[in-house]
């Protein structure tokens, strides 16, 4: 069977894991997508040199403080284990390889979204406001769209057909609160700074994002309750909707919405995927870290799936 979802380049991976029993004719039963997949140096650099607009010099600091270190590898890592310890089943694996530094592909914007900031608080633009280069913009919003069609294809093959969809993220240690704006890499080193960065408040090791700004439920419930589950047996302290809920301008709501009780969206604290958390210099997840936190999220995966 040839896969259906299929690899972009620059734009997105794609990879279908499978057990030594799978049906190869059939839907996978789990998709984890990254939409903040990008998490590398050479992921910026390349966005960057397609850019004709000009950007600040640090704005890769930026990049590093904010891009979902160790979510690709936690995603992958679930997903070997789910195939490994139920042989019959299938994942599959979706990076976004767009920097959200410049474009924030779980966010809905289209071809009328203008460059805006955000105040402190507030979730993160899709289109930065220093996008200011007419030509950007319109590839920004070009490559956005190519993954956008190529993550709701990915859905619609799991989630349309029983399976699971989890949004993996991953949050940095601490809520810090700044504006979205030309300043804002002036705002992160002051917020990181030795004096401040203890005063911001420390997140919990992982934050099952469930329901909507109302409180409508929209994840599956038996996900939900076997990773809570999980996860503190593991360890790890875990809160619901903590950080914040599934806003109706991101991408992972649409899919909790097309797709009820068949989605979860997580964050798990980045600090606790590698050696040591340097916000503004790249970091490279460890392994044995990484699949502590992949082994309870594996397990409840493979509770709740039919």
């Amino acid at each position: 069977m040839t896969d259906r979802i299929c690899a972009q380049a620059g734009i997105c991976e794609v990879e279908y894991l499978r057990g030594t029993m799978a049906d190869p004719s059939a839907p996978p039963d789990v998709l984890l997508e990254v939409a903040h997949g990008a998490t590398r140096a050479q992921h910026f650099a390349a966005l960057r040199g397609a850019l004709r607009g000009s950007y600040a010099a640090d704005l890769q600091d930026f990049f590093f403080v904010n891009t979902d270190v160790g979510a690709p590898e936690l995603a992958r890592a679930v997903a070997l284990r789910t195939v490994k310890m139920q042989p019959r089943r299938t994942a599959l694996v979706v990076r976004c390889l767009l920097p959200r530094t410049f474009v924030d592909c779980n966010r809905r914007i289209d071809v009328t979204t203008v460059p805006a900031g955000t105040p402190a608080g507030a979730l993160t633009p899709g289109l930065p406001p220093w996008i200011e280069n007419d030509d950007d913009r319109r590839l920004l919003l070009q490559r956005y769209g190519v993954y956008r069609d190529t993550v709701t294809a990915a859905f619609a093959e799991v989630c349309g057909h029983g399976g699971l969809g989890l949004c993996v993220h991953t949050y940095a240690p601490r809520s810090i609160d700044v504006p979205v704006d030309a300043e804002i890499v002036k705002h992160l080193h002051a917020a990181y700074a030795a004096d401040r960065i203890g005063s911001w408040p420390l997140r919990a090791a992982v934050d099952l994002i469930s329901h909507d700004p109302d409180g409508r439920e929209l994840a599956s419930p038996q996900l939900v309750q076997r990773a809570q589950s999980e996860f503190t047996s593991a360890g790890f302290d875990v809160i619901s909707n903590g950080a914040y809920s599934l806003h109706p301008i991101t991408l992972a709501h649409g899919f909790a919405v097309a797709y009820p009780g068949r989605t979860l969206c997580l964050e798990v604290r980045r600090d606790l995927l590698v050696p040591e958390f340097t916000p503004f210099r790249e970091m490279i997840p460890d392994p044995q870290r990484v699949d502590r936190a992949a082994a309870p999220l594996a397990a409840a995966v493979l509770a709740s799936l039919p």
